[in-house]
């Protein structure tokens, strides 16, 4: 398992640049020490999701009868749709609704939907990781993935805690290409996902 393809793959995929904007406007009504609250249980919160991911989405995809090859054909075109979503510089309306994003204002906590769930850890992440799992051949590479769920948690956590300071210095013109350089790279995986998974199932 290569450890920073794998980092840079779940990082431009979960994209915390992307998520300032939103993040801002969803705690714009809330105090200092709510800011901070939702921070720390969204960043813990990331983490979680790629950890149990990566432990049990295998297990899961063996009770629906699904295959990897299929997950890589499936989670490839999603990425790609991601993807082509990101460079166009449009990351938030594909992670959620505008209905999500209304009920979210009514709530007093907003950490984990929807800010951790879709819009950080969506569909496409948890695909990629039980992708990346799945090559997992010792036990220790799989404690890899989750150490690598906890960093990627602590850059959410640093990117959150700055994104006030962010915002203003790389505005919406510096987010949006911090956004599609992300998108890029998420469009190479996705044809790379998808070319494994055809080949696999044409092999069967």
């Amino acid at each position: 398992m290569e450890t920073l393809k794998v980092f840079i793959t779940l990082l431009a995929l979960i994209n915390p640049f992307g998520a300032i904007p939103l993040f801002l406007g969803l705690t714009a009504a809330q105090s200092a020490h709510q800011v901070r609250a939702t921070i720390n249980t969204a960043s813990i919160a990331t983490a979680i999701v790629i950890a149990v991911s990566a432990l049990f989405g295998e297990m899961l995809l063996k009770i629906f009868g699904i295959s990897i090859a299929s997950l890589q054909v499936g989670g490839g075109l999603l990425l790609f749709f991601l993807a082509f979503k990101m460079f166009n510089a449009e990351p938030g309306r594909t992670r959620t609704t505008p209905e999500e994003e209304h009920e979210a204002t009514e709530r007093s906590s907003i950490a984990v939907v929807p800010l951790t769930i879709p819009l950080l850890t969506g569909p496409g992440t948890v695909s990629t990781v039980i992708i990346y799992a799945e090559r997992a051949q010792h036990w220790w590479e799989l404690a890899v993935m989750i150490l690598i769920g906890a960093v990627i948690g602590a850059v959410v956590w640093g990117t959150l805690r700055l994104a006030g300071p962010i915002s203003r210095m790389a505005g919406q013109t510096g987010l949006n290409i911090m956004t599609r350089v992300m998108g890029l790279v998420l469009a190479a995986l996705a044809v790379e996902f998808v070319a494994v998974g055809v080949r696999t199932l044409a092999a069967v």
